[in-house]
């Protein structure tokens, strides 16, 4: 039979399905999680350019034919596979199938260095090794061998494990170890498979199928070794000092993200000390709910109003938020937007510029002409030249004052209970007069200029430019056209729920966004990240379905949680705080060097994953 180009396939030869390659993909990654393919690709086939010319190969070159004339011990042949096994496999294992031990079954299954002899069987030569089935012999970089274990042939299936930990190889036959063969391996051996008589045929599974041999269970019993080393290391008699540490770092984390009753109730426990003031945890939680919860204009407001020239100092963060409120705009969660998309039954018929949006915009109520249309201004954070501004009035508890008040014509005052995750919130009831301390995240926002033109009687669930708490997280399906019905079923969209003002101030908001964008050209260079950025979130408007829509992933709710850490961050950067939490920095170090144990091959990195330690 001629020999094949490489990667080519006979006519009629069955291709690797997609489900098949995804079976392969989910197993090598639970047996192998500490590798990173990127770097060092996992052996998945046989190498159809690294074999000697008396090896045929098919089956997705897993398959291995002997072609030669099989007369003595120069017509042997082997082939390498198409990768060596990364040291961050920690424990490495494949097995082979005799499908036809030929003429005199002189095969061998084992490991080889790059370059070694392909015209021999693995073993024969330093750096090869080899188990060989017409005798039973391990071979180890010797043409002598060594009594190891039975004889294999047809229907047998053998199986190598490669022990990166402590750099031994042992062997199975039909799912039963054998015992170590080899000690003292050097890195970066390949699985290798050599033949050397007619008629001998055999199969490789480098995870294509599940094993015979239980090697997850043998995996196991080696991550218990690992993890019990670690569990078991002295401290001595720092062990006080390192509970202070992490005691530390614990409530750093909490403060961090906000937490402020359970850090109070953490720091309380284990008689640590905040080093920020409550007042100050509790104003970046506002801020940080207003991110996630698409409301980024408000977002910034509020952040010029707690932390003045904060933004200015941080112009690519500035224009990450304007960037970020343009896509809410679109996605009909930014309150510039929502407060012209919600109106009452009365105002249904009206232009939404006119007078009738609110009874309070009687006499003051200004427009904004673009493209011959007036639409009204609700003005959250980009200034609009020359143009009153129409916009949300947030009140935030100053660092000096504990307690806010709202008068009987004011919007009523939300309180938020604090909460760790979005689904474990329940709302306050309404008050006039509230203090700080009823809760962590009490947060009032006033709308001194409109009420959205909805009556204390609607049905709406915006009332005044305010969500109710359970709410804050989620989108607002019912009130603006987010395209999702109650049952599931989607429906078509509509920009801004087709609401002419709404898209006019999205499109004005577009330009200020766009000037923005051309002075921080003209002051700090060209940004292509900014480009990218500002191209991104235009290209969203230029598709009917933004939703579904090549650069859709922008709308992701999820998209908004690096922009709200970064903000954080900076926040606290400003007050000089540390801007990453230290417990956050340790993992991240911890981590890397795990990583960094792959890289100088040591095996007992894959069982050391910090994620284990984590769960």
């Amino acid at each position: 039979m001629a020999e094949l180009g490489a990667g080519s396939l006979p006519l009629g030869e069955p291709v690797f399905s997609y489900q098949q390659e995804q079976e392969l993909n989910e197993r090598l990654k639970r047996l192998y999680p500490a590798v990173n393919e990127e770097e060092t690709p996992l052996p998945r086939s046989w190498s159809p350019k690294d074999k000697y010319s008396y090896i045929g190969l098919s089956q997705n070159n897993l398959r291995v034919h002997y072609k030669g004339h099989g007369k003595n011990h120069k017509d042997a042949a082997s082939v390498r596979a198409t990768h060596p096994i990364p040291a961050a496999c920690g424990i490495y294992y494949f097995e082979v199938k005799i499908v036809s031990k030929g003429r005199d079954g002189y095969m061998g299954i084992g490991l080889s260095a790059q370059g070694v002899n392909m015209n021999r069987l693995p073993g024969w030569d330093k750096h090869s090794y080899g188990y060989h089935g017409d005798d039973g012999h391990s071979f180890c970089s010797s043409g002598t061998g060594q009594p190891y274990g039975p004889t294999f042939t047809t229907g047998d299936v053998i199986g190598c494990c490669v022990n990166l930990i402590n750099n031994t190889c042992f062997y199975t036959k039909n799912g039963i170890s054998l015992g170590v063969a080899f000690t003292d391996l050097p890195p970066n051996l390949y699985p290798t498979v050599g033949l050397q008589t007619p008629g001998e045929i055999v199969d490789a599974n480098f995870g294509q199928q599940p094993f015979v041999f239980d090697i997850e269970d043998y995996m196991s019993e080696w991550r218990a070794k690992i993890h019990g080393m670690i569990a078991s290391f002295p401290i001595g008699e720092r062990l006080g000092e390192w509970q202070a540490v992490l005691q530390n770092m614990v409530s750093s984390y909490l403060v961090h993200h906000g937490y402020c009753a359970t850090a109070t109730a953490f720091a309380r426990a284990t008689e640590t000390t905040i080093q920020e003031d409550q007042t100050s945890i509790k104003n970046r939680q506002r801020i940080q709910k207003l991110v996630l919860a698409g409301r980024v204009g408000e977002a910034i407001e509020a952040t010029q109003q707690l932390y003045p020239g904060l933004l200015e100092r941080n112009p690519n963060l500035l224009f990450m938020l304007k960037c970020r409120q343009f896509v809410e705009m679109v996605n009909g969660t930014d309150s510039e937007v929502r407060c012209l998309t919600v109106r009452s039954p009365k105002s249904q018929d009206s232009y939404p510029g006119s007078p009738n949006l609110s009874p309070r915009h009687a006499a003051s109520s200004t427009h904004i002409h673009g493209g011959g249309a007036e639409s009204p201004t609700c003005n959250n954070g980009v200034a609009t030249p020359n143009k009153a501004k129409i916009h949300s009035s947030i009140k935030y508890p100053s660092a000096s004052s504990s307690t806010t008040s709202s008068t009987s014509s004011s919007p009523s005052s939300i309180n938020y209970s604090e909460s760790n995750s979005s689904d474990s919130t329940k709302s306050q009831p309404h008050s006039t007069n509230s203090t700080q301390e009823t809760s962590d995240s009490e947060m009032e926002i006033e709308a001194e200029h409109y009420t959205n033109g909805v009556v204390e009687g609607s049905s709406a669930r915006i009332m005044n430019g305010t969500y109710r708490h359970e709410e804050i997280l989620q989108p607002d399906d019912n009130s603006i056209c987010n395209g999702v019905t109650e049952d599931g079923r989607r429906n078509s969209k509509q920009l801004c729920a087709g609401n002419q003002a709404a898209t006019e101030r999205m499109i004005q908001f577009g330009r200020e966004l766009q000037a923005l964008s051309e002075q921080l050209c003209h002051d700090y260079g060209t940004n292509t990240t900014h480009k990218k950025m500002l191209q991104d979130a235009f290209s969203l408007l230029a598709y009917s379905d933004p939703w579904n829509c090549p650069v859709g992933q922008q709308l992701d709710p999820t998209q908004r949680e690096s922009l709200c850490s970064a903000l954080n961050s900076a926040i606290l950067e400003s007050q000089n705080l540390p801007k990453q939490p230290p417990l956050m920095l340790a993992l991240g170090q911890a981590t890397e060097c795990v990583q960094l144990m792959a890289r100088v091959r040591s095996g007992s990195c894959s069982f050391a994953r910090i994620d284990n330690f984590l769960h």
